[in-house]
């Protein structure tokens, strides 16, 4: 009797399961959904007092602080390559004893501080021996075979060479980066 309860216990189920298993009629809804692109952006200081030096020195050398690439684009293999640029440095009526040209200000980007995502990165000038003039425009940092989101910081350093005949005063310019 125990055996025959078993049996009948056991058929039940089976049954059971081949009912819940193979419905009489079954049908498939196809379903996506999207992932919107984001944007490719770059952040960097809004301002920075590179510190005092006397006339007559040699150079000035200061680190610019954060500047960070954020590319959001949620692409599979693209690119970016960040570039740097300046104007000249004046005080006063900016004539050329009150000017330091641009020539004279060198840029290097030294190797990324932090990052995030999957992207194969390049600094422009990784050691202080590859500064570059920012006479005209030089690439900073740029990245290739990026993999969905990615973020990139380095901490630039200028050199500015002071020119002999530079007069005493607060010197101001514009040091632009731009990613593209």
């Amino acid at each position: 009797m125990r055996l025959l309860r078993t049996r009948r216990v056991l058929a039940v189920a089976a049954l059971a399961v081949a009912l819940l298993a193979l419905p009489a009629h079954a049908d498939t809804t196809t379903t996506t959904f999207t992932l919107s692109a984001g944007a490719l952006s770059i952040s960097v200081p809004a301002s920075k007092d590179l510190g005092t030096t006397a006339t007559g020195s040699a150079s000035l050398t200061s680190q610019l602080g954060a500047v960070t690439v954020t590319d959001a684009r949620g692409a599979l293999g693209e690119t970016w390559t960040a570039t740097v640029s300046s104007t000249d440095f004046t005080t006063g009526a900016a004539t050329s004893d009150e000017t330091i040209a641009k020539s004279s200000v060198s840029y290097w980007s030294g190797a990324a501080t932090a990052t995030s995502g999957t992207a194969v990165r390049v600094p422009g000038q990784l050691l202080a021996a590859n500064a570059q003039t920012l006479s005209t425009s030089r690439t900073a940092f740029s990245a290739s075979a990026t993999v969905g989101n990615n973020t990139t910081t380095w901490n630039p350093t200028l050199i500015v060479t002071i020119p002999s005949a530079a007069v005493a005063g607060t010197y101001s310019g514009t040091v632009t980066h731009s990613v593209a």
